[in-house]
């Protein structure tokens, strides 16, 4: 069967076109069987024209998680004229509804193989960053006292808030709610003890 003509597209929409497939792809597959011939091929253009709008395969995979973890990024930034605790449960409903919207491909790019992967690893790296900044802010809009420890605490938290969305039991209308709850209760559990730690009586 012949494919299907291509669309006549402006370079920053077929780029955004080849992206985006690249993107539902990788909702069943690694970054490295992501193949360049079968996404040149649902967009109805040749292999070759796919590297006119980008350099590599290399690039074009950066492109790939590039645009999921800035979507991400964006999914979670909350109102900055928020009061605190609004901004925090905004930040907080932000990553579940992302997470539980694009599961497949959140676990294929930022919890699986392709977050690891050299030609991404930089990205997937700053968008972590980033997350636990905007933890650590939550961490001070809630008047907590900071700490040496608070760097690490939020990106463990992040770590935490990542393996809870993905596994939680999906079920329900109720269940974002209930995981936004539990992310917030385990906030103010880690976040709000840095300086008076607790440890098991011997």
């Amino acid at each position: 069967m012949s494919e299907k003509r291509a669309a006549r597209l402006s370079p920053d929409e077929r780029r955004a076109q080849l992206v985006a497939i690249g993107l539902d792809m990788l909702a069943d597959r690694s970054l490295d069987e992501l193949s360049t011939d079968d996404v040149a091929r649902r967009a109805g253009i040749s292999r070759g024209l796919l590297f006119h709008y980008f350099d590599s395969k290399r690039d074009f995979y950066r492109a790939v998680v590039q645009q999921e973890c800035d979507d991400f990024v964006a999914a979670t930034e909350p109102d900055p004229s928020l009061g605190p605790v609004p901004w925090l449960r905004s930040f907080i409903a932000g990553f579940v509804r992302y997470v539980l919207e694009h599961r497949k491909v959140y676990l294929a790019l930022v919890r699986g193989a392709a977050g690891s992967h050299p030609a991404v690893e930089d990205i997937v790296d700053g968008t972590r960053a980033t997350l636990a900044r905007r933890v650590a802010e939550g961490q001070r809009r809630l008047g907590m006292p900071d700490s040496p420890r608070l760097a690490v605490a939020a990106r463990a938290w992040t770590a935490f808030a990542e393996e809870a969305v993905t596994s939680w039991p999906r079920g329900g209308p109720e269940a974002p709610a209930e995981l936004g709850a539990f992310l917030e209760s385990s906030f103010i559990s880690l976040l709000g003890a840095l300086d008076r730690p607790c440890a098991l009586p011997r």
